[in-house]
């Protein structure tokens, strides 16, 4: 016998329909509607008319049920997953009627310090607090997701690090006119960036696609979920809302950059961007105003000591990689990681089957640069051990 959830079976949390957000970004062209996943397809005319009354959406128990199949994806086996599944109904019910009637309040965060070389702060939502980010970005991101220019790569669908390192490519050979003139690039990312997110400056900018207040609630408690010391600024690491958020936040960067000061070769990947131009002093100029900006508008700043322009050909570290004109390296500190990795298996301090995933995940990002005898020699010591 089946039991009715607001007009959905429990049989469909269960179901095996994709869950992929499909929307019309710029460059996709399989999801002309541009709305939002699991709901029933509308015209554009109506999707913009349902600018100010998207928050029925958010909590719509369709809605609601994919939201928690996302967030469950990858995580079933982890404690806080079964935990809350002991009761799937009951708890995506109540949380329904939570959204539903703004009694809604997420819990506090779990912060954690992580030093992957550099120590960063990580705060975990809990994981019925995921399923609410899941159920608004999912509503959200296609009305925003048509503003953002083609060349920002991050936490999108068809993009990533590898989509950026391709337009990287791309552009270097563009600008250097096949390698036959000197050419610079401006390489530069945003000093501390997630933590200093203004509040009143992104909601600012969702307002001006979204005038629905509830909806605008409903992201005040979700960025507003933050340790006292940052109140009115910052988002955690590690949420969706925060990848969300930080493209929202930065398209205003990207828009500044294309259309004002006219850049043709400009790459984002979240906070770390570039752009090649054949002249260095146009770049430097560029990087002023862009200061200046961020600082007017955005109140964030370009970080002082990773913001400046370098010659092509002498190569630059984007994405992971070393960039040069005809080849990539990996970072030093990537190799040493997973070196580190090999030795803890052989000193029996890691599990192989752990060790085996952490060679497997570093070999498929580190084919991308020109490794091939240090995946040899990679794959040997993890053999041999």
């Amino acid at each position: 016998m089946h039991i009715w959830l607001i007009g959905y079976t429990v049989s469909a949390l269960n179901s095996n329909r994709n869950d992929r957000l499909n929307v019309n970004g710029n460059n996709y062209d399989n999801n002309d509607n541009g709305c939002a996943f699991g709901m029933a397809p509308l015209s554009k005319t109506n999707c913009m008319k349902s600018f100010n009354r998207l928050y029925p959406r958010i909590y719509n128990m369709s809605n609601i049920i994919l939201a928690w199949r996302k967030a469950r994806k990858g995580k079933t086996k982890k404690e806080y997953v079964i935990e809350f599944e002991k009761d799937t109904v009951s708890n995506l019910l109540k949380l329904h009627e939570e959204l539903k009637n703004q009694t809604y309040s997420p819990k506090p965060l779990i912060t954690f310090i992580l030093r992957d070389p550099k120590t960063r702060r990580i705060s975990k939502s809990a994981f019925r607090d995921r399923i609410v980010h899941h159920a608004i970005v999912g509503i959200i991101e296609p009305i925003f997701e048509k503003q953002f220019i083609y060349d920002s790569c991050a936490n999108r669908i068809g993009k990533g690090n590898l989509f950026a390192l391709e337009r990287f490519d791309k552009f270097k050979m563009k600008v250097s006119k096949n390698r036959t003139i000197d050419a610079y690039c401006l390489k530069a990312d945003i000093r501390h960036y997630f933590d200093e997110v203004n509040h009143e400056v992104l909601i600012k900018i969702i307002k001006r696609k979204i005038n629905c207040e509830k909806v605008i609630w409903l992201i005040k408690q979700i960025i507003g979920n933050i340790s006292s010391s940052d109140f009115g600024r910052g988002m955690p690491l590690g949420n969706l809302t925060s990848q969300f958020f930080a493209n929202v936040y930065l398209n205003e960067l990207d828009n500044f950059v294309k259309h004002k000061l006219r850049a043709e070769y400009y790459v984002r990947y979240v906070d770390d961007f570039i752009i090649l131009h054949k002249y260095e002093q146009q770049l430097e100029t560029w990087k002023n105003e862009i200061n200046n900006f961020l600082m007017d508008r955005l109140k964030i700043q370009l970080h002082p000591d990773k913001s400046k322009v370098i010659k092509l050909s002498k190569g630059v570290d984007f994405v992971g990689f070393r960039n040069f004109y005809h080849y990539r390296l990996l970072r030093k500190r990537n190799i040493r990681k997973i070196k580190l990795k090999i030795r803890q298996y052989a000193q029996r301090a890691l599990p192989k089957e752990q060790a085996l995933v952490s060679f497997k995940g570093w070999e498929a990002y580190a084919k991308w640069a020109d490794t091939f005898h240090l995946r040899e020699e990679i794959y040997k010591s993890l053999y041999f051990s």
